[in-house]
């Protein structure tokens, strides 16, 4: 395994950017904030809550009595389906109208257990409904993101565990850098970018958290967060919906072993933010796409100590201390039998 001691620049190939790695830094002393970890355990029912069966939600409409999933129209979407066309007053006032769907999932009726503390049907489950949900949004809106917000940490406005599911009709930032990368590199070399990436990955070994049949867990080269992680397909698949059911079963062990590791390497409801990304519906070939999840957690010395993004990140470019390489090993480390599991 290479030693990189040095500060150096990574460039991230899916999108352009580059990032600051700083590994001498890791040894600076904290002073700074320090936000004390929420770890209360919680009932599986909670009447209070407007996600829990047979509650109110915040709107008024009753959650049926439900078991395992359940999807619903959000009640304070981002995206409406319908929207007026608005006319920009100048070139350098430039406005888009948009229209889509946003839709919540709840992971579970119960309100006390995240991703990794379901049993693995459940999770197996849940990828299910992501793969319905794209192929069904897919036919009608050009762009279908999934994502789970966790944690206080993260900005989750409720502790039921639950994703959501956005869908537009127009490309998103990330997605378009993605589209573009992704093609021209492919034009250029006559192979898929991330085929590639997967097999240097695979050979190097020393990026990798774990590899099963179907799938592979990685921090990534380019990693920005302190443990960001990339979920990747062996084989060359465009989108969720393509997913075979052995894939789908994989996926959810692979999903439930990380985020396993991510909880039991400081003891805590490890946060995150999570999301898939896919080739897009409006886009005449998706050869140069493939499927890949990112995971982006803001810990980073502790259950407390967080990276912050302000500063340089904000001004100039992305920066790490901590090596991709080093977080690797640190995961890899972690047992995939939940912390809770343990103590019981």
């Amino acid at each position: 395994m290479t030693d990189f001691k040095h500060p150096h620049r990574r460039q991230n190939m899916l999108t352009g950017d580059w990032v600051l790695v700083s590994p001498q830094r890791t040894k600076r002393p904290w002073q700074g904030s320090i936000t004390p970890p929420v770890n209360e355990k919680l009932s599986r029912y909670d009447p209070q809550c407007y996600l829990c069966p047979g509650n109110s939600r915040a709107d008024g409409k009753l959650n049926p009595d439900y078991t395992g999933t359940y999807l619903f129209p959000n009640d304070f979407p981002a995206l409406l389906p319908e929207t007026e066309l608005i006319e920009s007053e100048s070139p350098l006032f430039k406005i888009q109208p948009v229209s889509g769907i946003c839709r919540v999932l709840c992971f579970s009726e119960r309100h006390d257990l995240t991703l990794p503390e379901l049993e693995l049907s459940a999770i197996e489950n849940i990828v299910h409904v992501w793969a319905e949900q794209v192929k069904e949004l897919g036919e009608q809106y050009r762009w279908v993101q999934i994502f789970e917000n966790k944690g206080e940490m993260m900005g989750c406005s409720n502790p039921h565990p639950h994703g959501q599911i956005w869908a537009g009709d127009f490309l998103p930032n990330e997605v378009i850098k993605e589209e573009l990368r992704q093609r021209d590199y492919y034009q250029s070399h006559g192979s898929e970018l991330l085929s590639e990436y997967v097999d240097l990955e695979m050979s190097r070994q020393e990026r990798l958290v774990e590899v099963n049949e179907y799938w592979l867990s990685v921090v990534p080269w380019w990693a920005v967060w302190p443990f960001e992680t990339m979920l990747l397909p062996k084989r060359h698949v465009a989108c969720l919906s393509e997913l075979s059911g052995e894939e789908q079963a994989a996926l959810a062990e692979l999903l439930k072993n990380l985020l396993s590791r991510y909880d039991n390497l400081f003891q805590t409801s490890f946060p995150y933010s999570m999301g898939w990304h896919g080739a897009p519906f409006s886009i005449s070939s998706k050869i140069s796409w493939r499927l890949h999840a990112h995971i982006f957690p803001p810990l980073l010395r502790s259950a407390g100590v967080r990276k912050f993004m302000v500063g340089y990140e904000m001004l100039a470019e992305a920066q790490r201390d901590l090596t991709a390489e080093h977080a690797a090993s640190l995961l890899r480390e972690c047992s995939t039998k939940h912390y809770s599991e343990k103590a019981e």
